[in-house]
């Protein structure tokens, strides 16, 4: 008998064995467009009155950053916002604000919260957590995009888009911080606040092996291209919630 012919159903069965695993299902890349339920809860819908007169709403989205959204709900709820300036403002960048030092160092009493990066992405009227050059740093500060810049995709959580008012937004007062900031006279939800989202926990990662330290990274400081030369070292603001200087 022919051993090649004998051999060909341990080849068949070795080939079988080593076919790869089928991979995931890719996750769903995340939609402007809100759920039907998420757009009809009125606890999403977020409302700035400013002091420029103007009144912003925005529609929050926990189907894509859902510990973020509570976080915005719950202080919301608190009148933490109630207030507090817009203290970092570039045009054709963002706004930013949620700091009650108005600084960029200050946050609220509640823990920081875990980072939701999504490919969501930054375009105008898209409002998005700040944070420190940590991942997990966010705690109440936030800035709304005055422009597209999708590098901040997948590097900043986003948790929803102006639907309402972004006329008022281009009106916030410029400057880092500005002379005369514009202010949140009052923050509300449009329903009561929510239970906390069940959100499941990550894996550990594995420790990293021993290496040299990196150098340090780029200061989160705005920082325009003219005055490059005049910018703060590296760390010098290690607890600012930053939004990233513009590119």
């Amino acid at each position: 008998m022919n051993k090649s012919l004998i051999a060909l159903p341990f080849l068949a069965f070795a080939l079988m064995a080593a076919k790869p695993a089928p991979l995931p299902p890719a996750k769903p890349r995340a939609s402007l467009v809100a759920p039907a339920e998420v757009a009809a809860d009125p606890a999403n819908r977020w409302t700035l009155e400013l002091s420029n007169g103007g009144k912003v709403v925005v529609l929050l989205r926990p189907d894509v950053a859902p510990g973020t959204v509570y976080r915005i709900q719950q202080l919301t709820a608190q009148g933490f916002y109630n207030g507090l300036a817009f203290h970092r403002v570039i045009p054709g960048f963002m706004a930013q604000g949620g700091d009650p030092k108005g600084t960029g160092e200050g946050g609220s009493p509640l823990p920081d919260i875990a980072a939701e990066f999504t490919d969501y992405p930054h375009i105008r009227g898209v409002v998005s957590m700040a944070r420190s050059d940590a991942p997990d740093s966010a705690n109440s500060q936030f800035f709304i995009m005055l422009a597209p810049r999708f590098s901040l995709d997948h590097n900043y959580s986003a948790f929803g888009r102006v639907i309402e008012g972004m006329a008022a937004v281009d009106g916030i007062a410029v400057g880092e911080p500005p002379s005369a900031p514009t202010r949140i006279v009052r923050a509300s939800i449009g329903g009561p606040l929510p239970a906390p989202p069940v959100i499941a926990a990550a894996a550990p990662a594995a420790p990293a092996p021993e290496a040299a330290a990196p150098p340090a990274p780029e200061s989160l400081a705005a920082t325009p291209a003219a005055e490059a030369a005049a910018a703060p070292a590296p760390g010098s603001e290690p607890a600012a919630q930053e939004a990233p200087t513009p590119q």
